[in-house]
């Protein structure tokens, strides 16, 4: 538990369950959440998501300092891991109102297949199936500040010379996304 500003946050990290990946990308098992991220992280699947608006921008997330992988690193909008048994859709949802205390649109697979390994300067490794999905808000943000230390929306199509200029300020796997979402042609217009 970790009391910020007089809210105490419970760590769900304990509670929460991820789900496992075999070579074929094919579901082999769960482990806790608190005991996947380290040196030799084990595959498993998770999810990102950026929120766009009709002005083509997107809301960039801060990963609080309390984070266990890249803490303070500014992020695409929201990610996550769905609990076993749980569809895409229901946990982008449900991690949209965790980080950003908001309710999104019907998420839109945009990279169903993205994948990436990144290593953290501690060693602690992300190594992730992680389709991307686009959504729109449908409610104002009120992030958690356990999740999220700041938020900003920024012109999508400007963003990649900011990922250029200063790439550590920026998650590894947000990089990856941009990169491959221009690759695709894709834009939030």
């Amino acid at each position: 538990m970790t009391a910020l500003d007089g809210v105490t946050l419970v760590d769900s990290d304990d509670a929460e369950l991820v789900v496992l990946l075999d070579g074929n990308r094919q579901p082999c098992g769960t482990a806790r959440k608190s005991a996947v991220h380290h040196a030799s992280t084990p595959l498993h699947l998770a999810f990102s998501c950026w929120v766009v608006d009709g002005s083509g921008r997107t809301l960039l997330t801060r990963r609080a300092e309390v984070k266990r992988t890249w803490p303070g690193a500014w992020t695409n909008s929201f990610c996550g891991h769905p609990a076993p048994g749980e569809s895409m859709a229901a946990a982008v949802h449900r991690r949209a109102h965790d980080e950003l205390g908001a309710v999104v649109s019907e998420p839109l697979a945009v990279l169903p297949d993205f994948s990436y390994y990144a290593v953290m300067d501690d060693g602690t490794v992300e190594n992730e199936v992680c389709p991307v999905y686009v959504a729109t808000l449908l409610s104002e943000p009120a992030p958690n500040p356990g999740e999220v230390g700041d938020l900003q929306w920024v012109p999508f199509e400007g963003l990649e010379s900011s990922l250029a200029e200063t790439p550590s300020t920026y998650s590894p796997w947000m990089r990856e996304q941009h990169a491959a979402l221009l690759a695709a042609g894709w834009t939030p217009t």
